[in-house]
């Protein structure tokens, strides 16, 4: 496979130099891409932020990153091991979701999202796992327990929350109640207003999700982590993506995230992965 500006497809550079796994791409005029910039300013503590002004700034970045399009190093670890790999991931909010997991051989896993439903095709096994879209299900190929639109703001590099409410701030963090004891929160470089750290925290305090966005780099349509961490403690889950020259808020078409039954190939419901 190789990557051709010139079709509407998720297709992947150098497929031999690429081993993607299965965890986690549009017209020229429109896409954004990465440059590193070291030249963005270190953070610098001292500064004190208004809470208003955090929250002006996270909604500004909402706004700003619609689309993404990238290939992405992911290391892993948990209770079942540990390990590392690529991955092609396409984001189109607030619920489109592309995944394709290659090897030198060829794909060996293509997941798709919509609102409507997830599929994911196992070519070597010849098997195509078909079910509703739901958090169960988008956990069961991500092992991440979150919902499409969260996850797909979590992958644009963007805390998975909802921008209106009431926030409330301390120092340079703010955080808002979501219901049922749980709780938001934001913790933002000083310097360039951007967010840091995102924890979603249960009744009694104990974090039931975190994400650290780091490696900022400078592009037309924002500063962009290149690198996102997340982490589930209570299962001792942890994942860490590295993305490689990313493309901003390209134009991606709707049948990019769906897929048509092969023939020759027996189709199961998702939950037979289990989970």
């Amino acid at each position: 496979m190789k990557f051709s500006r010139g079709e509407e497809r998720a297709y992947l550079p150098g497929t031999h130099a690429f081993i993607v796994s299965s965890l986690f791409l549009a017209l020229i005029g429109c896409t954004n891409i990465v440059s590193p910039d070291k030249n963005l300013p270190e953070p610098i503590p001292s500064i004190s932020r208004d809470p208003s002004e955090l929250v002006k700034g996270l909604a500004q970045r909402l706004e700003q990153f619609r689309s993404l399009r990238a290939l992405a190093s992911v290391s892993y670890s948990g209770r079942d091991g540990k390990g590392s790999f690529q991955e092609a991931v396409v984001v189109r909010r607030p619920d489109r979701l592309r995944l394709e997991t290659l090897s030198p051989l060829g794909a060996i896993l293509i997941v798709t999202v919509n609102g409507q439903e997830i599929i994911g095709f196992h070519p070597r096994e010849a098997l195509f796992l078909r079910g509703k879209s739901s958090k169960e299900n988008l956990l069961r190929y991500t092992q991440v327990p979150l919902e499409l639109h969260e996850l797909t703001l979590l992958l644009i590099g963007l805390p998975p929350v909802e921008i209106h409410g009431r926030w409330e701030g301390e120092g340079n963090s703010i955080y808002r109640d979501i219901g049922g004891g749980r709780k938001d929160a934001v913790a933002f470089d000083p310097a360039l207003v951007v967010p840091i750290k995102w924890e979603r925290s249960r009744d009694g305090g104990e974090i039931e999700l975190r994400a650290i966005f780091s490696d900022y780099s400078s592009t037309p349509a924002g500063s962009f982590p290149l690198k996102i961490s997340v982490e589930a403690p209570a299962q001792q889950r942890w994942v860490e993506i590295r993305y490689q020259e990313p493309e901003l808020n390209a134009t991606f078409p709707s049948d990019l995230f769906v897929q048509e039954k092969p023939g020759n190939v027996k189709e199961l419901p998702i939950e037979s992965l289990g989970g």
